[in-house]
C-alpha cells in the first residue's frame, strides 16, 4: 500500500509533537495539528503548543491548524475537517509529506478512518421546525440517521443536535470526497506510571511558566468563565481557582488527576481505533530511530487519491 500521510498519536505528555517535528525534518514534511484546543489564539501554555519543538537543527518546521480561531468562537470536527483538507492539499502540492499529530482522538479518527462528513445549507425554517421537538425526539432522529455516531457531544446540546440532524440529512457532498487518506500510524507508548509522572512534572513546569497568568489574560480579554469551563482541564480548574472556588493546592491535585484520567481516555480511544481495524505501530518512549525505521520501510506518494 502507498501512504500519503504519517500520523503520530499517543496519550498526553509522551512527546508526540517533538517526535513529529524531528521526523518531518528528516523526511521533508510539514505538521498538521490534531488538537481541539491548539487552534485557539492566546491559549498557549495550557494547550501545550510548545512552538520551540517545531525548530529542529535551527530549521523551523512548518505547521498548520494552530492559532487559527478566537477562543470565543466554536471550532468543531466539521471545521477541523475543512482546515485539514486545505492543509493536506497544500503540503502534498509541494511534494512534501504531511504529518498529522495531536491528542484529540476524534480528529485523528476522522482523517485516518475517513469519516464522511457532509456540508449542508441550513435553513432557518428547518431549525425552527426541529426546535419544537423534544430533546429525546431529536436524539432519536439523529441516531436513526447516523447509527454509528462519531461525535457523541452532538447528543448533549439541543443546538448541536439540530445542526447535526440537518447535516446528516443533507444531500451535500462529503468534505473529503476528493481526498483519500492512507496513513501510516505510529503510536507513542509509555508505562502508565511513567505517563502519570511526566504529567505531574509537566504541570509543575507550566504553572511556573505562567499558565495561571495566561488564563487571567484570557478573562481580562473578555473570555467568560463559562467558556473557560467548557475548554476543560487546565482552563477549567485554573478558572475555578481564579474565581476563588478552590485553593491552589486543591486546584493542582484535581487538575493533575484530571489530566491523568484524560490520558487514560485517550488510550481507550486508540484501542477502539485498533478494534475497528486501524493498525497502530507502537514504539517505546518516542524513540526517533524506531519511528524513522518504520517510515523508511514504507512507500509514500504525493497524491490525494492514493
Amino acid at each position: 500500500m502507498n501512504y500519503n500521510l504519517i500520523t503520530i498519536l499517543g496519550p498526553t505528555a509522551t512527546g508526540k509533537t517533538k517526535l513529529a517535528a524531528q521526523l518531518a525534518h528528516r523526511f521533508n514534511g510539514e505538521i498538521i495539528s490534531a488538537d481541539s484546543r491548539q487552534v485557539y489564539k492566546g491559549m498557549d501554555i495550557g494547550t501545550g503548543k510548545d512552538l520551540s519543538d517545531y525548530v529542529v537543527d535551527n530549521n523551523k518546521i512548518p505547521y498548520h491548524l494552530i492559532d487559527i480561531a478566537a477562543p470565543e468562537t466554536e471550532f468543531n470536527l466539521f471545521e477541523f475537517t475543512k482546515h485539514f483538507k486545505e492543509a493536506f492539499k497544500k503540503i502534498i502540492s509541494k511534494d512534501k509529506i504531511p504529518f498529522l499529530t495531536g491528542g484529540t482522538g476524534l480528529y485523528i479518527s476522522s482523517v485516518v478512518q475517513n469519516y464522511q462528513l457532509r456540508s449542508a445549507k441550513i435553513k432557518e425554517a428547518d431549525i425552527t421546525r426541529l426546535s419544537h421537538l423534544s430533546f429525546e425526539e431529536l436524539q432519536s432522529i439523529l441516531t436513526s440517521l447516523k447509527p454509528k455516531l462519531h461525535n457523541k457531544t452532538d447528543l448533549e446540546h439541543k443546538e448541536r443536535l439540530i445542526k447535526a440532524i440537518l447535516i446528516a440529512g443533507s444531500a451535500g457532498e462529503s468534505l473529503l470526497k476528493d481526498v483519500k487518506i492512507n496513513s501510516l500510524v505510529i503510536g507513542v507508548r509509555f508505562e502508565r506510571g511513567e505517563i502519570k509522572k511526566r504529567i505531574t512534572e509537566r504541570l509543575k513546569k507550566r504553572l511556573n511558566e505562567g499558565m495561571i497568568e495566561e488564563v487571567q489574560q484570557l478573562i481580562d480579554s473578555g473570555v467568560s468563565y463559562e467558556r473557560l469551563l467548557k475548554f476543560g482541564l487546565e482552563y477549567k480548574f485554573i478558572a475555578l481557582y481564579l474565581k476563588g472556588e478552590m485553593n491552589y493546592n486543591n486546584m493542582f491535585l484535581k487538575l493533575n488527576s484530571a489530566i491523568s484520567a484524560f490520558a487514560k481516555r485517550q488510550m481507550t480511544w486508540f484501542r477502539k481505533m485498533e478494534r475497528e481495524g486501524v493498525k497502530i505501530n507502537w514504539i517505546d518512549k518516542a524513540d526517533f530511530n524506531q519511528a524513522a525505521d518504520l517510515i523508511s520501510d514504507h512507500t509514500f506518494v504525493a497524491d490525494i487519491k492514493s
